[in-house]
């Protein structure tokens, strides 16, 4: 007994002393408060609410009675046994700092767990910052959620992240993450045998997040998302004259509250739904069908082979090399001009002027006004859309660009994907006078990175789009936003084939039509019925809701 003593405090009495160390000195890390989401004007969008959380100290795995503490912390939390076992896999069992096993509990389950402290051992509970969206889905797929960094995640970001850490995911949360999380504080604690504190022996404050304006009029998101109902699609609202995003509606969507608690399997599969409701609608590819219609004529005007004057017969279809391109009345308008075309959503028009242009010349005004790539928008799950060419062709189908595929790409269809932001963009340059605008969500008073882009339209072909797509509303396919409640407003609608679904339903406009203030685009996707019938009155609303405030 004696030499095992010696062996104890003389050979391995430093290595005892600073077990015991650990053992009584504990660090209780505290989370910071992250920042604020506001909207344009000042409204909350997104803010922290005090919640309790329930934590396990590592060392509680190698307890005794760790089974019995398992097994009751799964019942109250209804978190399996596995998933809390996962929690502590990554973390040295004699480590001195808290895991958090779930947070956002309810006042049963906190009350549960100081029922049954007798039988849970290691386990606390404190009082923690969790995301809360006083909106609830408005505007869920702008915003994002949050949820804890995992472990592969805390590798790929490494710096000063740590387990336990709440980060952004999706939306702005995620895109100005650096912004709103803040930076940990905590307390230094000295504890008894039974792992109760005795004193704070010192403490760091945590520091909070920043606030993050948006330039999301959140009044104008309801009604955008009242305008969508229950259909599946997407509104976009945005300004043509600086690019801030003012609303942007996407449906099937999902309330970002639910991760502020505990995610079981069984919720994140419910949650996945039909029509995946975390795809941001507004920000995928789609057919943009006769809404690109002001690209080809862009492209005939500008290249000087269809001046504004031109005028074309239409028929009842277009023999492209062999293959009929249908008129979609079937029958024709006769000989008509560019603001007829347009007013009547010529397809035999345009697949002229399309295919009198040729591929090379429509591509690149495509890319002029933004289409084949990401725009300047903040969040990172934007697809880039597809603008086909002969390389893109080639590599993938392994066959040369046709006349029918320019024909097709006149009339929005074909290899052709637009995201309805980036339709938007499209609309804001004859809204605006010929510019290209970066599209943005933050609020910000530095103009210089925003810079509109000047696509060098001749007056000409500025006034004939303009005057166009005034028609489409007095004397087209756009009726529906002819109305007394709203500025007079422009705009076109387009159908999209999506055979053998229902088609999609398009429209984009802009109004007041001698000085516009805001371009909104409205997409219904398998929705069937035309643009006309279908998007063009839930952009009227949307515009409606704009101009018609208290």
């Amino acid at each position: 007994m004696g030499a095992r003593l010696g062996h104890l405090q003389l050979v391995q009495g430093e290595r005892n002393r600073q077990l015991a160390e650990e053992n009584r000195i504990r660090i209780l890390p505290k989370p910071p408060v992250r920042g604020n989401i506001l909207d344009r004007n000042g409204n909350i969008i997104a803010d922290s609410r005090l919640s309790y959380s329930a934590f396990l100290w590592p060392l509680a795995k190698a307890e005794p009675n760790w089974e019995t503490t398992v097994n009751r912390l799964s019942e109250i939390l209804n978190i399996s046994v596995e998933e809390i076992t996962s929690r502590l896999d990554d973390v040295p069992v004699d480590s001195p700092q808290l895991v958090r096993i779930a947070r956002g509990l309810t006042p049963e389950q906190v009350t549960a767990i100081e029922e049954y402290n007798y039988e849970l051992s290691g386990v606390e509970l404190d009082i923690e910052p969790v995301r809360d969206y006083p909106y609830g889905s408005t505007a869920a797929h702008l915003l994002g959620y949050t949820g804890e960094i995992t472990q592969e995640e805390l590798d790929n970001r490494g710096g000063d992240y740590r387990l336990g850490d709440i980060i952004g995911r999706m939306g702005a949360e995620a895109a100005f993450e650096q912004r709103l999380r803040g930076e940990w504080g905590g307390q230094q604690v000295e504890v008894n045998g039974a792992g109760r504190i005795i004193r704070i022996l010192g403490e760091q404050e945590a520091k909070a997040g920043r606030n993050v304006t948006l330039t999301l009029d959140i009044e104008l998101q309801e009604a955008a998302e009242e305008a969508l109902g229950n259909r599946v699609g997407a509104i976009v609202a945005l300004d043509p004259n600086n690019g801030e995003v003012l609303a942007m509606a996407s449906r099937p969507t999902f309330d970002p509250n639910i991760f502020s608690g505990n995610i079981t399997s069984e919720v994140w599969q419910e949650l996945q739904g039909k029509d995946n409701p975390f795809v941001n609608r507004a920000l995928r590819g789609f057919p943009p069908a006769s809404t690109f219609k002001i690209v080809p004529a862009t492209a005939g005007m500008e290249s000087g082979q269809y001046p504004p004057n031109t005028v074309l017969n239409t028929s009842a279809f277009l023999n492209v090399s062999g293959v009929r391109v249908g008129e979609w009345n079937r029958a024709g308008f006769g000989r008509i001009g560019y603001r007829g075309a347009l007013a009547w959503s010529s397809n035999t028009f345009f697949g002229q002027v399309g295919r009198g242009v040729g591929g090379e010349t429509l591509i690149d005004w495509a890319k002029r006004y933004g289409f084949g790539q990401k725009t300047t928008l903040e969040l990172p799950e934007e697809a880039s859309g597809l603008i086909a060419d002969e390389e893109w062709k080639q590599q993938r189908f392994n066959t040369s660009w046709s006349e029918g595929d320019t024909v097709n790409m006149s009339l929005g269809q074909g290899l052709t994907l637009a995201t309805p932001l980036q339709v938007a963009v499209m609309f804001a340059v004859p809204a605006n006078g010929g510019y290209r605008v970066n599209p943005h969500f933050l609020k910000t008073d530095d103009n210089q990175s925003l810079e509109k882009v000047s696509l060098n339209l001749q007056n000409s072909t500025l006034n004939t789009l303009r005057e166009g797509l005034r028609e489409v509303v007095t004397n087209g396919t756009g009726s529906a936003v002819n109305v007394s409640t709203i500025p007079q407003a422009a705009g076109k609608t387009g159908t999209a084939e999506a055979r053998p679904r229902a088609s999609h339903a398009w429209f984009g406009g802009y109004a007041p039509n001698d000085n516009p203030e805001i371009v909104v685009v409205a997409f219904a996707e398998h929705s069937g019925g035309g643009g006309g019938a279908v998007a063009a009155p839930m952009a009227r609303q949307v515009m409606e809701a704009y101009f018609n405030r208290d």
